[in-house]
């Protein structure tokens, strides 16, 4: 089978095609002939710096949609032949994946592969954030980081939905805000935030305030929080030092700050990774939440997709088309 790999660390360059043997799932694991795989910037970390990556060779890529190629022991709630979804804590970027049985989905009633494949990384993160986490009430504000990406788009859209009284945006262009705009948000702020939403909440700032970006962002989203607001980090793309938080800049306001990883789920609570997923797959199929495909690349062509989202200039949800 066709794999896509790297031996080094490096630049979109360091991505290669290489024949690989078919893998044949363990117990409690399900092997899957991969369709389409979503890319994400999870996996540009891994390749530019190692992020979660165990060992080189390393294939990279953490959610697919495919058909159940085989079962391994003790799997009886899939079939060979079934449309699935699946999120893996690497090696999507393939023709055959494999992945622990708890993570792999049934493709969600009226959705084609394509669409599923959206899906199993983005929609599960995003719904954590607006409501296990994130814990947003009706009548309150949300600010959102990266607001044009897969998470942030559908952030926007859920937050909507569940009653924000004003969902904020943070882009790096023009063209991104636009994107944002058609998904859910009231207003978007390009580059520099901390001010425009002073301004824009009448100095009081927001209830809720989701951040994948790390550093000096994150200080300025907490500077930016209302009277008891929350901070979820779920990233730090900027490559900083890991923040830290305490006393002394919590209980002034009141403030809190958590976490969140869907891949440390798939480790550390796979049975809550399933309820999440289930309710937050149900958004897609009733229509609250789009995920639209604004780029779709050959296998092949993986470094070109990963070349277009560091680039920062992609919006919505990239994917890898595998099957032939």
């Amino acid at each position: 089978m066709r794999t896509v790999e790297f031996q080094e660390y490096g630049g979109p360059e360091v991505l290669r095609v290489v024949e690989a043997e078919v893998p044949e799932p363990g117990p409690g694991q399900v092997s899957i002939d991969v369709a389409y795989a979503g890319v994400n910037f999870a996996d540009l970390k891994a390749r530019a710096e190692g992020y979660r990556v165990p060992a080189l060779p390393y294939v990279p890529g953490v959610e697919v949609s495919g058909r159940v190629r085989a079962l391994g022991a003790g799997v009886t709630d899939l079939a060979v032949g079934q449309e699935v979804v699946a999120l893996s804590e690497g090696g999507a970027y393939a023709q055959v994946l494999v992945a622990e049985a708890a993570t792999v989905f049934p493709v969600p009633s009226g959705l084609d592969l394509r669409t599923a494949a959206t899906l199993p990384a983005v929609l599960p993160t995003a719904y954590a954030l607006v409501h296990t986490v994130g814990r947003l009430q009706p009548g309150e504000s949300v600010l959102v980081q990266s607001a044009a990406g897969g998470i942030g788009t559908a952030v926007g859209q859920l937050a909507r939905a569940a009653g924000a009284s004003a969902v904020y945006g943070v882009v790096s262009s023009a063209a991104k805000a636009a994107h944002a705009k058609s998904h859910g948000y009231d207003e978007v702020f390009v580059g520099a935030f901390q001010e425009p939403v002073r301004e824009a909440t009448g100095g009081r700032g927001v209830d809720l305030v989701l951040d994948p970006v790390g550093g000096d962002t994150l200080r300025a989203g907490l500077a930016s929080l209302a009277l008891f607001g929350r901070l979820v980090s779920y990233g730090n793309a900027s490559g900083a030092e890991p923040w830290g938080v305490g006393q002394a800049e919590l209980s002034p306001l009141g403030v809190s700050v958590s976490g969140f990883s869907i891949l440390t789920l798939t480790r550390s609570a796979p049975d809550a990774l399933r309820r999440l997923s289930e309710q937050a797959f149900a958004k897609a199929v009733d229509g609250t939440v789009t995920l639209p495909v604004t780029a779709e690349f050959a296998l092949a062509d993986a470094a070109e997709a990963h070349r277009l989202m560091g680039g920062r200039t992609s919006t919505g949800k990239l994917l890898l088309r595998v099957a032939d």
